[in-house]
């Protein structure tokens, strides 16, 4: 059985792990996390940057990986806490966004501004405990190659989004998006497809 392993099935000693990792009731792991374990464990691509103004909850148990030449902008978040964050190559995370794994992200993928991309959920339907003593729901989120996201746009955990597709602004993406796809609304639709006998754009 290998060391994470065994800290997992060991309640005890998991409890004092995460305890060493990131102090109690907080998502942001300690400082020597950051910066004398992080960095060796997590990868990041050759031409890659995580710009300065960012918060990157990123800790040793789960993966972070940032390919080469993607950009992560400032005011960002990204946490890692509940599922691995994964990012290609040449993808841009535009600014202010919100990152919570489990996420993969493709490449040549554009991120705008202000995106909340969240797979977790928190459980709510024992109405004898406080929601916030309840358990966490995961449910991965893949954004597939040359996808745009735009601006303010929310997508929910156990979705993907399809190759080359769009997700128009202020959309809130609760279904999965096929590629070559259009999507917009609250709930996002698909507004357009791409009509490969034809060879353009055509409304749905």
């Amino acid at each position: 059985m290998s060391l994470k392993e065994s800290i997992k099935n060991n309640p005890s000693l998991k409890k004092l792990v995460h305890r060493l990792l990131i102090p109690q009731g907080e998502a942001r792991p300690r400082l020597w996390v950051k910066y004398l374990v992080n960095p060796i464990l997590h990868k990041h691509g050759k031409g890659s940057k995580v710009r300065r103004r960012t918060r990157i909850d990123v800790l040793p148990f789960n993966r972070f990986e940032l390919g080469k030449n993607s950009v992560i902008e400032d005011f960002c978040t990204i946490n890692n806490g509940v599922g691995d964050v994964l990012i290609g190559d040449n993808s841009l995370i535009g600014m202010s966004n919100v990152i919570i794994g489990p996420v993969t992200i493709g490449n040549n993928v554009i991120f705008a501004q202000n995106i909340v991309v969240s797979a977790l959920n928190h459980e709510y339907r024992d109405i004898n405990v406080p929601i916030q003593a309840q358990n966490v729901i995961t449910a991965p989120i893949v954004v597939e190659d040359d996808c745009w996201i735009a601006a303010n746009a929310v997508i929910t955990a156990g979705t993907t989004i399809g190759k080359h597709s769009v997700v128009a602004a202020n959309a809130v993406v609760t279904k999965s998006i096929p590629p070559y796809s259009v999507a917009a609304g609250n709930p996002a639709k698909v507004i357009k497809r791409y009509d490969f006998e034809k060879q353009e754009w055509v409304r749905c």
